[in-house]
């Protein structure tokens, strides 16, 4: 047994052809046991088709390509490349892409976190 899994999404501007609704989830494909990862892509002009919100996992959204606009508890927060977006598990969301748009979700229990970065680290 490996300490590593591996899984090739391929292109990813293609990610809207090779998975359904244009979403790749990670948490099965890498057996993800903290959090979810998406990586989408939307088509310019599109939207989700619905508003959601969570139980008890925040969202962090990281757009990579293109933009557009978030609905967050009925208000429209624009998104362009390099915007991060956190949204909490009540915060009622939907999206729409005005160009071509990929981003990242990634999706974790809040507060959970319990240590990060230089604090979980070791040199070896």
């Amino acid at each position: 047994m490996t300490n590593y899994t591996t899984k090739q999404l391929g292109k990813l501007a293609d990610i809207d052809k090779n998975y359904e609704n244009g979403i790749a989830f990670l948490h099965d494909a890498l057996g993800l046991t903290s959090c979810e990862v998406s990586v989408s892509v939307m088509p310019a002009g599109s939207k989700e088709p619905f508003n959601h919100k969570h139980k008890q996992d925040e969202e962090v959204y990281i757009f990579i390509k293109g933009d557009g606009c978030m609905t967050l508890d009925g208000t429209k927060v624009p998104f362009t490349e390099g915007t991060c977006i956190k949204v909490s598990p009540a915060a009622v969301r939907t999206m729409e892409a005005t160009t071509d748009t990929l981003l990242v979700c990634i999706q974790a229990k809040e507060n959970s976190l319990e240590q990060f970065s230089f604090g979980d680290g070791e040199l070896c």
